[in-house]
This record gives structure tokens, C-alpha cells and sequence, in this order.
């Protein structure tokens, strides 16, 4: 059973940095697309980023493109969403997430596409 852990999220002001953290456990995380969702008060989930197994290929909203980048490192087991220039439309609940089959980089940006989910990390942005 896959286990995934998020971390550093927090309060920030707009402009500002965070790096989110998801550390994985429970499967082949190597072998794996990951992903991060997000949701804001009152909205439904919505798609974030994702990173292919081999970190070869990404894919982004269109609203973060430029201010954040998802990467991993596959000997750690984690994947991280680096993100800058952070806006008060940015705030939400961030959720990694991992694919339900392996070398799948098809629809990344369907929460069909996943199996597995963290238990999410806040990231507030003031204005």
C-alpha cells in the first residue's frame, strides 16, 4: 500500500517562495508518474503539476507555468514542487499524488489517472 507524506507548506506573503515536499513509500516510486493537486476553499480539486517516472517529461496548469517547477529525486523517493512568485490565488490545500500504473504519462492531468493520495499540506498566501 502506497504511503505518501507532503511537507513544507506554511504562510507566506505574495512574491514569495515555498518548496513543497512528498515523500513516498509502499511502491516502486521510480517506476512511477507523480503528481500535485491542489484545493482552494470552495473549489474542487484541481490539477497542479506532474513529473513522468524518469523525470524526462512535466506538465503544468497553465496559471503556475513559469512560477513553479515539480521535480524529484527517485534515490529519496521524493517529489517536490518548487513554488515562486506565489500569489494570493495560490492558496490551497496541496496534494501529491502517484499513478495507478506504472510508466503511464497519459493524462497527468486527471485525478483518474491516480491512485494514490497524501493526506495534504497548506499553503496560505497573503496579499
Amino acid at each position: 500500500q502506497v504511503r505518501l507524506v507532503e511537507s513544507g507548506g506554511g504562510l507566506v506573503q505574495a512574491g514569495e517562495s515555498l518548496t513543497l515536499s512528498c515523500a513516498a513509500s509502499g511502491r516502486t516510486f521510480a517506476d512511477y508518474t507523480m503528481g500535485w493537486f491542489r484545493q482552494a476553499p470552495g473549489k474542487e480539486r484541481a490539477f497542479v503539476a506532474a513529473i513522468t517516472w524518469n523525470g524526462r517529461n512535466t506538465f503544468y496548469t497553465d496559471s503556475v507555468k513559469a512560477r513553479f517547477t515539480i521535480s524529484r529525486d527517485n534515490a529519496k523517493n521524493t517529489v517536490y514542487l518548487q513554488m515562486n512568485s506565489l500569489k494570493p490565488e495560490d492558496t490551497a490545500v496541496y496534494y501529491c499524488a502517484v499513478a495507478s500504473r506504472p510508466y503511464n504519462s497519459l493524462h497527468t492531468s486527471s485525478e483518474d489517472m491516480y491512485n494514490g493520495w497524501g493526506q495534504g499540506t497548506q499553503v496560505t498566501v497573503s496579499s
